[in-house]
């Protein structure tokens, strides 16, 4: 895919398209206005769409945050179009937005995810090398997206430090080894067909989930790796203060 480019957006019709690409991925029901880009354009965030000839088949939106008087970006909506998927555009879309925001002196980017979908954790934590250590029950309220299947929108927070050893070794394909004091928690590999099925199952394990991930958390434990284990998907969690290549600061508040 080398000739798809990757660029900063900045046109009315550009952030429109963005929109169409947002209904395409998640419906109209969770979809933010042209609007929203505009701002996050002129208010220091990140507007970069992926282009194959001229067509835009990915985009990137990321607002601008503080925290502590540290600047940071939030970056709220990654799509690319079905037919382009597992063909690394949304690698290069996120590698992009590293680039753009390591020259403006930025070293984070959150944004978050649903910790039930595995290819979203393992490329958030395994592809780019992302960290979790906060849990959001319900972040966005019950939606009417078919793709969350009418349960509680809980969510992880990724924190890709930009410029830790972590992140700069698993971009150059040379991961560094986990610590051997790391704990598991195990969610069922069928979770979509469960969603899809039984929504009072799925719910439970929705749950169990949430109480896991909030007692590792509340012990210091950070997310760090997914991975595949019989009929299990297993995140492994790390102490913050042992995992290879990073030091964390202090725990952000919820």
């Amino acid at each position: 895919m080398d000739h798809i480019e990757i660029r900063h957006c900045a046109t009315i019709p550009e952030y429109e398209e963005c929109v169409r690409l947002e209904h395409a991925t998640w419906g109209e029901s969770i979809a933010v206005p042209s609007a929203i880009f505009v701002v996050a354009h002129h208010t220091g965030g990140q507007v970069m769409g992926a282009f194959d000839q001229g067509k835009m088949i990915g985009f990137t939106l990321a607002v601008a945050g503080f925290r502590k008087s540290k600047p940071f970006l939030h970056s709220h909506m990654t799509a690319v179009l079905p037919e382009f998927r597992d063909r690394g555009v949304g690698r290069r879309l996120k590698l992009f937005q590293r680039q753009d925001a390591l020259k403006r002196g930025i070293d984070l980017i959150e944004w978050t995810f649903d910790p039930l979908e595995f290819r979203n954790a393992h490329f958030n934590l395994v592809r780019l090398g992302a960290v979790a250590r906060r849990y959001i029950p319900d972040c966005y309220g019950i939606t009417n997206s078919p793709l969350h299947a009418g349960l509680p929108t809980d969510r992880l927070v990724a924190e890709w430090w930009l410029n830790s050893e972590r992140v700069k070794s698993i971009l150059a394909d040379n991961p560094l080894p986990a610590k051997a004091s790391t704990e598991r928690i195990s969610l069922p590999t069928n979770l979509d067909e469960i969603k899809s099925s039984d929504r009072a199952a799925a719910a439970r394990v929705q749950l169990e989930a949430r109480e896991q991930f909030k007692k590792r958390f509340a012990e210091d434990y950070v997310a760090t790796e997914v991975e595949s284990s019989g009929g299990t998907m297993d995140y492994i969690l790390e102490p913050a203060v042992a995992i290879a290549g990073l030091r964390l600061p202090e725990r952000a508040e919820d």
